[in-house]
């Protein structure tokens, strides 16, 4: 049965030690990690059953008020430095569920983690279903993204999503769909750019029989196709001038008529409007209406470019290749060292261009294993740099295969243990050679364990704290 977890938000390296040793000692398993990369963190919230957070982390409230919109409810206990209470603002100490002095003594300790309610399984579960919400990446902004879809999915609130193009904004408008209580509703895009001004009127709202010449039978707009659910408005800020007053009115009344009609129909509609324009320069161009603006504009979500957040390029890699094979279509595999590679360069189409690189690598090298200098020539002004560790969630390709079964395992078991017991004629490093080994060995353990370390430690046979030391030691994650 796993031990039950508690997430340690601390800066302070000494005091991690200290909590960390005491907690595995008292059958708890801790995940620390610093102030800068916490939302990481807490997108699994699987068994935990508080978070401490340690004072002195760099902006306190707002950390704290962060933590506590993500955890769900989960006791956060604010976990202070002995003599500096009365220096903790009183209003830091009202957001918490405890604050707790540190060192402390061991009754006391014991006394609040009783206090712990046990992980809510139902709760959890929940959480890990919208843990990605379809958005792949670990990076800050991502994670921020997600919190703010938990917020604001249940409200009724219009969500107004801005970024360039190829950021994924449909893909933030199907998951606030899906996260929100109208996911069992319809979910109904319409790109505002691509229709003809003269013919949008009749594409939102519909059209009676004989209103404009073609229109030969009556016709539900989009309005009605989305009743109850979720209409997404995308590119909204290539609307024409005379739809925004129409639709500033459905928005404002929540009523509207098919075009050559005089019946009004109520609409029970969520609105989420998209667009790769600045609406507040549109606004000053008299291209784009101020009123509707701060109608559409109530709870913004801006999208980073895929330059700003690159560290998830090698997750998103792993999306896109999955769904290709789930689509039972050619694809390919990415080195390490082509992940490195791709990282670097600035992806002006965002996430839709590095979806169609990999599309036209599939074409071109179907099922193959991408290394760097196979990628197209662009790529070959950039460099691998060394010591990169690239988080992919997934093996190298070549680890891959030997997973599969798809080497002859014999053979490779009788050469390591040859590289073992055969010494080279011109000698070696051994202390070099026996790091490398243990290195390996512990990225093994945690990958066969899924990164849980209490589980990787039983695996190798040593303490929790001491296979954390020497992570720590060789820089793993």
């Amino acid at each position: 049965m796993a031990l039950p977890r508690i997430v340690l938000i601390d800066d302070n390296s000494s005091r991690v030690q200290q909590f960390e040793s005491i907690l595995l000692f008292l059958e708890y398993q801790v995940s620390a990690v610093n102030s800068a990369e916490y939302l990481s963190e807490l997108n699994s919230l699987d068994n935990v059953c508080a978070v401490f957070v340690g004072n002195g982390c760099d902006k306190q409230a707002t950390l704290i008020k962060s933590v506590l919109d993500a955890v769900a409810g989960l006791p956060v206990i604010l976990l202070a430095d002995r003599g500096v209470l009365l220096q903790i603002p009183t209003a830091i100490q009202k957001m918490v569920t405890q604050v707790c002095e540190w060192p402390t003594v061991h009754t006391v300790l014991s006394e609040t983690l009783k206090k712990l309610p046990a992980p809510k399984k139902a709760l959890l579960a929940q959480k890990h279903t919208l843990n990605n919400k379809g958005l792949a990446g670990k990076s800050q902004s991502i994670c921020h993204i997600r919190t703010l879809i938990d917020q604001v999915a249940n409200s009724n609130a219009t969500v107004l999503v801005l970024g360039e193009s190829g950021t994924g904004k449909e893909v933030v408008a199907q998951a606030l769909h899906r996260a929100s209580d109208r996911k069992n509703k319809p979910f109904v895009p319409v790109n505002c750019g691509a229709i003809p001004g003269e013919l949008l009127e009749s594409e939102l709202f519909g059209h009676e029989k004989g209103a404009f010449t073609g229109a030969l039978t009556a016709r539900q707009g989009r309005f009605e196709m989305a009743e109850g659910g979720t209409l997404f408005l995308d590119e909204i800020g290539d609307m024409p001038m005379p739809m925004q007053v129409k639709l500033l009115r459905v928005l404002q009344e929540r009523t509207f008529e098919r075009v050559g009609s005089n019946k009004t129909i109520e609409c029970n509609v969520r609105i989420v409007a998209a667009t790769h324009r600045n609406l507040e320069n549109e606004i000053k161009e008299k291209r784009f209406r101020e009123d509707l603006f701060y109608r559409l504009n109530v709870f913004p979500i801006e999208l980073p470019s895929l330059n700003e957040r690159s560290e998830d390029i090698p997750l998103l890699v792993g999306d896109l290749t999955k769904k290709m094979e789930k689509a039972k279509v050619e694809t390919v595999q990415f080195t390490h060292n082509a992940l490195a590679v791709m990282m670097q360069h600035p992806w002006p189409g965002n996430v839709r261009e590095l979806s169609n690189f990999i599309e036209r690598l599939a074409i071109t090298h179907p099922n193959a294993i991408i290394d760097s200098e196979d990628l197209p020539e662009k790529f070959q002004a950039y460099k691998v740099p060394e010591g990169t560790v690239i988080d992919s969630a997934e093996p190298e390709p070549e680890e891959r295969k030997i997973e599969q079964g798809e080497d002859d395992s014999d053979g490779a078991e009788k050469q390591q243990i040859a590289a073992v017991s055969q010494l080279p004629e011109q000698g070696m490093d051994l202390k070099e050679y026996l790091n490398d080994m243990e290195i390996h060995l512990i990225q093994q353990a945690l990958s066969e364990c899924g990164g849980v370390v209490a589980h990787a430690a039983k695996l190798l046979k040593m303490g929790r704290t001491t296979l954390v030391e020497k992570m720590r030691k060789y820089g793993l994650s």
